[in-house]
């Protein structure tokens, strides 16, 4: 039987390497198509050379890597010593098109770094803002988060955004396969197998994949055995307009941060996210921006699918998860151990993404009624997902709005629901509950 008391479910605490490898292997597997992919969408749009998008891979796994470690550890002010894992953001993809396409990528690099200074900043004054982010408001935000995170996991599961077979028998077929695995080894199986069903149903699916025709390993043939990420591959350049558009994203990636660290706390460790732990959190946000930007990769931000893995695993361990990054750090030395890994077809991850994303929709719930669920709170919750998350599924609502209005509130809707969901608990009156009202009337 699965022992509660072990270190793997306590924060702190030194793991079993037979425990920590395939615990933490299992979170980069989760991430790291998703890590890749924002960096390679930009790349193809810039029309950047094979060489420069390897190497730029190779530079993405590396900051992903170092940027986890601090949020793991802590350097000074910067990580919250939390399991949190970062990686390259998909929110950031729209804003960085547009300004790629109008400055270059040495525009976009220039007003990521200013953007990460910025950010950093804004972690500083977290505890000062920690009020106006009850558990009404960070579950909102979380369950906002889970909800818009599906379609995602569904495009995975269908093979791939832009996929030419999307859609197809065998991708459903592949991503039920993997489904199925991680449900029947977590919910029927005990001890390790049980809290590494996400890894097992990767592996099932990659192997399936292999017959399948799905994986092509003749791309390894031509990398090099070792190859070190260098910083300053590309030049800087700086724009006020594309810093402005940019550092708005930043505002984005910290209210996902803010919301993936409660969410962390509240169902990995058990309690509320401290001032501390938020603030240092959104700072080594801001790091992995700066970091990214030196090494001419794009910003990181915490990743919603690690969530999803410590809710449904509860494996909270930070040194787990450091492993984990440790792997990330080894791809992007060895460009062979990253490629094999970036095979991983689509499908293989969305049917283990559709259930991650999904319990971080059941977080912010359980976030959102640990307090009592009164007129006023089930307001706030009903405006913010239904204007905020129901402006993202309709996104030409915005058409005849200027482009930075569209791109800040109309990808995800992430930023709208933090933004509704903090005034009404600003400007909606408390409730009394009955106990103080029993009190007023015998006063």
């Amino acid at each position: 039987m699965t022992d509660k008391n072990s270190v793997i479910y306590q924060l702190d605490g030194k793991a079993k390497l037979s425990q920590a490898i395939p615990l933490g292997l299992q979170h980069i597997l989760a991430m790291f198509v998703g890590n890749v992919t924002p960096l390679i969408i930009i790349a193809n749009t810039l029309s950047m050379g094979l060489e420069d998008k390897a190497a730029l891979i190779q530079s993405t796994m590396l900051i992903s890597g170092l940027v986890t470690l601090i949020q793991c550890y802590k350097i000074g002010p910067f990580g919250a010593r939390l399991p949190i894992v970062m990686g390259t953001s998909f929110s950031f993809v729209p804003v960085i098109t547009a300004v790629g396409i109008k400055y270059g990528y040495e525009g976009v690099l220039g007003a990521c770094l200013i953007g990460g200074f910025i950010q950093v900043m804004l972690g500083q004054v977290m505890q000062k803002l920690r009020k106006y982010f009850p558990p009404v408001v960070t579950g909102t935000v979380v369950l906002a988060m889970g909800i818009s995170l599906l379609p995602t996991g569904i495009n995975y599961f269908a093979g791939g955004f832009g996929a030419s077979d999307f859609g197809s028998v065998s991708n459903l077929i592949l991503g039920t396969i993997v489904l199925l695995t991680v449900l029947i080894f977590n919910q029927y199986t005990k001890g390790i197998t049980s809290i590494a069903s996400i890894l097992i149903g990767l592996i099932v699916g990659y192997i399936v994949a292999i017959p399948m025709g799905k994986v092509d390993f003749s791309q390894l043939v031509s990398m090099s055995m070792i190859s070190v990420p260098m910083p300053l591959r590309f030049g800087f350049e700086f724009h006020i307009d594309a810093i402005f558009a940019i550092s708005c994203m930043y505002m984005v990636s910290a209210v996902e941060t803010v919301g993936d660290t409660t969410a962390i706390a509240t169902c990995g460790v058990g309690r509320d996210a401290t001032d501390k732990e938020l603030s240092g959190a959104v700072m080594a946000d801001g790091v992995g921006g700066i970091l990214g930007a030196l090494f001419s990769v794009l910003p990181t931000t915490s990743f919603g699918q690690n969530v999803g893995i410590i809710a449904m695993t509860k494996v909270v361990n930070r040194n787990v998860v450091a492993t984990g990054a440790g792997f990330l750090i080894l791809a992007a030395i060895f460009p062979k151990f990253g490629a094999i890994i970036s095979l991983m077809p689509a499908s293989v991850l969305g049917g283990a993404s559709v259930m991650m994303f999904a319990m971080i929709a059941v977080s912010g719930i359980k976030l959102i009624t640990s307090e009592p669920l009164n007129n006023r709170n089930s307001t706030i919750v009903a405006l913010a997902l239904g204007i905020g998350v129901g402006l993202s599924f309709v996104p030409g609502v915005l058409a005849n709005m200027p482009e930075s209005i569209q791109l800040i509130f109309g990808d995800s809707g992430l930023v709208l629901v933090a933004l509704i969901a903090v005034t009404l608990n600003i400007v909606l009156p408390k409730e009394q509950n009955k106990n103080d009202i029993v009190l007023n009337v015998a006063k």
